[in-house]
């Protein structure tokens, strides 16, 4: 599922290639992506107008546009990709759309299409229809973006509780952005067991995680996405620790499969 290196990658591709063009068309006809709206009521909302500004937080993005018009909010659900053109950000495997698919399968995994005045197009390709398009999301219910979080929210927000510490990193009402991968990849290289509890955890212990964290998704978008994190690949049977050569351990952690090294992470 695409976390946040993927989804700022997404952002920045709409970011860099798609503001400030003119909206003439918009196909919103999949009406399961585009719920509640029904068809033709973004197409009415968006046409006219110009992307002003592509925004996230966490995993949801969202653009501001000219004028009176609503707020339009982007989600790449499980396997989303957005493609402006010829540049495309989001999932990082091919099979999610753009150049590397057939005309057959790009027809068929566009889920929603903003059509430009100058002959260009931002499309939602979405193999296993799992993405949403909607007008004015919201965005209360998220925590802090992991990128932006202060020492003092993190604090607060990720070291008060009883519950395991990668569950509190997944809990997007905490800190908006981290994913299965990212956390795995993050507390292995903080060095911390993901099944211990944040209570036993001192501030400085969580200030150092906090800036692993950061580290680890600067260089995750930077690289192309959090499968190139240096814990990812080893992810799986007979996998080995990438720093001690220890055999990785498997299990669950905030129903989530998690691995980590036993002897390194405690």
């Amino acid at each position: 599922m695409p976390e946040l290196p993927e989804v700022e990658r997404a952002r920045s591709v709409i970011a860099d290639h798609a503001l400030d063009r003119k909206i003439v068309g918009v196909d919103d006809t999949d009406t399961w992506v585009c719920r509640p709206h029904a068809p033709g009521e973004i197409a009415e909302a968006l046409t006219g107008h110009f992307l002003r500004k592509a925004c996230r937080r966490g995993k949801t993005m969202w653009c501001e546009l000219s004028g009176d018009a609503p707020v339009l909010g982007l989600h790449l659900g499980m396997s989303g990709r957005i493609v402006v053109d010829d540049f495309a950000g989001g999932d990082p495997r091919p099979s999610a759309g753009g150049d590397d698919a057939d005309d057959a399968d790009a027809e068929r995994w566009t889920r929603f299409t903003l059509h430009f005045a100058d002959g260009g197009s931002l499309m939602l390709f979405d193999k296993r229809r799992l993405g949403r398009v909607r007008l004015d999301p919201d965005l209360s219910k998220l925590g802090p973006d992991a990128l932006d979080i202060t020492r003092e929210q993190f604090r607060e927000r990720i070291g008060r509780g009883s519950v395991a510490i990668k569950a509190r990193l997944l809990d997007q009402s905490a800190l908006a952005g981290v994913g299965n991968l990212l956390a795995d990849e993050t507390l292995w290289q903080a060095r911390i067991r993901p099944g211990r509890n944040v209570d036993s955890m001192r501030e400085d212990e969580l200030d150092e995680l906090r800036r692993v964290l950061r580290r680890a998704t600067r260089a995750a978008i930077k690289h192309g996405g959090v499968h190139t994190g240096e814990l990812i690949e080893h992810r799986g049977k007979d996998g080995h620790c990438p720093r001690c050569g220890a055999g990785l351990q498997r299990g669950t952690v905030g129903g989530r499969t998690t691995w980590w090294c036993p002897e390194e992470q405690r």
